[in-house]
């Protein structure tokens, strides 16, 4: 693997980072047999574990499935190696249709969702979060499913304790989009008791790439002066290269029925020592405001370091290179995490 680099030039140089894979990545997916299909390919992480899947196992058939709104990213995805299938996952036939067993797929890794506007749309949200889960589970019974959940699925936690663990009830606080992702949660957990489906649930909490995450909003909002909201004071975080290389992991350590793992960084992270940091490397006051909480979402990650050991980035390096990134005008992605709701609207 190569070492960690100072700085990323330009989006090239950071996507083939994030989506190189480990040994450890190569040796687990030697372990499992048939080739993997990546159902909602075209989100923020989807791209880059779909390209990291194909880099550690070059022998199999890697597809991703989206409705690929944006074409370039299906142009991108096919240079490197993935095949493409547009489809609109609220057509039941058209879910029917994707490669299965019968054509080699013995692997599913799912990634879609709706979460944003899901306050203005409660219904396309639970059909998204629930129906389509409910439809995937049954049509790739036959496989082994890793389906990317969140850590909003827990009720919030004292900061200064270590966070909810696995055995935590899944009990969100508010909002239809907390709540339909445990309903996402049981869809997947019903078929895997129902058909004997492998599988696990990445309760994932904010992955970090230059261009979006909970480092680049307040990175951003400091190096702007923009006011930055610290009443959820804490957030776990880790480097989307790391989320997707664990993530992927997880087909070799799959469960009958599946259960659930959190996936983020080791250490709880306060935004309001974090966007200091920041204002130290860009010379700047953050201007901060509200009281922080007592609670937030946050997690225990014994569980995947057991597995895992620690991710490959540290937090200390994601924020020099965010900072760098910002301070040169690198692109953004345009979606904030909204990191700082407590009331479950988004």
């Amino acid at each position: 693997m190569s070492r960690l680099p100072q700085r990323f030039e330009d989006v090239e140089a950071l996507e083939d980072f994030m989506s190189e894979p480990t040994p450890g990545l190569v040796a687990d997916l030697e372990r499992v047999d048939g080739d993997l299909i990546v159902i909602g390919v075209g989100g923020k992480m989807g791209p880059t574990l779909a390209r990291m899947a194909k880099r550690a196992a070059p022998g199999k058939r890697v597809i991703g499935v989206a409705r690929f709104s944006n074409p370039q990213a299906r142009v991108s995805l096919q240079a490197h190696g993935v095949e493409c299938i547009a489809c609109d996952l609220l057509d039941r036939e058209a879910v029917r249709k994707l490669p299965n067993v019968a054509e080699g797929v013995r692997n599913c890794v799912f990634m879609a969702g709706h979460k944003f506007g899901a306050a203005d749309n409660a219904s396309l949200t639970w059909m998204m979060n629930v129906g389509v889960p409910m439809m995937v589970a049954d049509v790739f019974r036959d496989t082994r499913i890793v389906s990317f959940s969140t850590a909003c699925v827990y009720p919030f936690v004292p900061v200064d304790g270590p966070g909810a663990d696995e055995a935590t009830p899944a009990t969100p606080p508010a909002g239809d989009y907390a709540n339909s992702c445990v309903g996402r949660e049981r869809m997947f957990e019903y078929g895997s008791r129902a058909y004997g489906t492998p599988g696990r649930m990445v309760r994932l909490s904010y992955a970090i790439d230059m261009r979006y995450g909970v480092l680049y909003d307040v990175a951003s909002a400091v190096f702007a002066g923009r006011p930055l909201d610290v009443t959820m004071g804490h957030a776990d975080v880790i480097w989307q290269g790391d989320a997707n290389e664990q993530s992927l992991r997880l087909l070799a350590h799959c469960t009958t029925p599946a259960t659930p793992i959190n996936i983020t960084g080791p250490h709880h992270t306060r935004i309001r020592w974090l966007a200091a940091e920041f204002g130290k490397r860009f010379g700047k006051t953050p201007a901060l405001t509200g009281q922080e909480a007592p609670t937030a979402w946050l997690e225990d990650t014994t569980q995947a370091r057991s597995l895992f050991g620690e991710p490959r980035v540290p937090l200390a390096t994601m924020i020099d290179w965010v900072a760098d990134w910002v301070q040169r005008g690198g692109p953004s992605l345009g979606k904030p995490t909204h990191f700082s709701t407590r009331d479950g609207k988004y």
